[in-house]
């Protein structure tokens, strides 16, 4: 089984994570048509029907799939690494402070830095269930969900740098970094993943314009 990141399960984590960890590579390596719960069985090694048991249902399996993605997508960012709006880096008189737009440029940067070099078959696999769930309505609520679990965070931020519009300009960002994701992973650069530093430029460019030159 090819991954991005060796799966928790596999350290001893619960079958549930083994199998939708495996559920996801199996995505990425054969796309929607080579997931089936024989094929999890296989490629995880567990007995015939463990699968089954666990999801009964393929609706069952991908939502464990979506719910899963979502859990190891949030891990490109630490709550130590994420600046927290009323907190440090963003505690400032008018909440328009250049460091603090740095500090988020940086956080941004580095959670995007991480995705494209290190969760390149999860992307695809992101991908994979991204056009099943327009399919698939019982599908793209679990997967609207999810995605609101990193929108949410995002215009918070916007909010304490001083956007006068944060939820557009959040899905502005969210834009721009999932145009850079699928071209990282499966676009024409994907063999020319973007460093750190250049990241960091984009976000505080496109940062700046939204909360304006006083930042």
């Amino acid at each position: 089984m090819t991954a991005d990141q060796t799966p928790a399960a596999r350290a001893g984590g619960s079958r549930a994570e083994l199998i939708a960890d495996t559920a996801l590579a199996l995505l990425a390596e054969r796309g929607m048509r080579g997931l089936t719960h024989r094929a999890v069985d296989e490629a995880a090694g567990l007995p015939q029907g463990s699968t089954s048991n666990h999801a009964r249902t393929r609706a069952a399996l991908l939502a464990a799939a979506v719910r899963r993605l979502a859990e190891r997508e949030a891990r490109v960012l630490t709550p130590g690494e994420m600046p927290h709006p009323g907190g440090s880096p963003l505690d400032t008189a008018d909440g328009r402070n250049g460091d603090a737009l740095d500090a988020v440029a940086d956080a941004l940067a580095l959670a995007l830095h991480r995705a494209l070099t290190g969760q390149r078959a999860l992307l695809i696999a992101r991908y994979e269930l991204a056009l099943e769930a327009t399919r698939r309505p019982e599908l793209r609520e679990f997967y609207d969900t999810a995605g609101r679990g990193f929108r949410e965070p995002l215009e918070s931020l916007l909010t304490a740098l001083g956007s006068a519009e944060p939820r557009r300009h959040a899905q502005s960002l969210a834009a721009w970094c999932e145009g850079l994701m699928f071209l990282c992973a499966a676009g024409v650069d994907h063999a020319a993943v973007p460093g750190r530093a250049a990241l960091r430029k984009g976000f505080a460019e496109l940062l700046r314009g939204m909360v304006g030159t006083s930042a």
